[in-house]
């Protein structure tokens, strides 16, 4: 009974060597294994440039194509953050004038739109990294309160 359970041991564990060899020596699986690290740091348009260089390598290649899905979703919404970040301190700007004419009031109301039609074309996943979605969530509610207040003050 004992040599049965020492047998299925090694069996298991020459296994994952060979699992972590093919890993380690299929090109497109390493770039995949690169641009996990890189989507795990964050840096989502390197891991979807990595992912993308697997996936040519070797289009059955699943964890590429899991990457390259997350990133580009991930990248929409950095690009959103980086968006509202410009479109906020825009507003900030022309709301600080103490005589708001209809053309800055109409310029902002344009930009809260855009920004809230832009958040809805989003969408998350179980993968996208939380902080991510919170962060333009974030913005997506300053720019409904922004756009509630242009409403109430015409």
């Amino acid at each position: 009974m004992q040599s049965n359970g020492k047998i299925f041991i090694i069996l298991v564990v020459a296994v994952f060597s060979l699992t972590g060899l093919f890993f380690l020596t299929n090109p497109s699986y390493e770039k995949s294994m690169e641009a996990k690290y890189y989507y795990a740091i964050g840096d989502y348009k390197e891991a979807l440039k990595l992912a993308n260089e697997a996936y040519t390598l070797d289009n059955y290649n699943k964890m590429a194509t899991t990457i390259i899905v997350q990133s580009e979703i991930s990248v929409k919404f950095l690009d959103y953050i980086d968006e509202a970040k410009k479109y906020i301190s825009k507003i900030s700007q022309m709301a600080n004038v103490q005589n708001l004419s209809r053309s800055d009031r109409a310029r902002m109301k344009i930009m809260t739109s855009i920004m809230i039609q832009s958040y809805k074309k989003i969408s998350p996943t179980i993968l996208t990294d939380k902080e991510l979605v919170q962060d333009a969530n974030y913005y997506y509610e300053q720019f409904v309160s922004f756009n509630e207040k242009l409403d109430s003050t015409k």
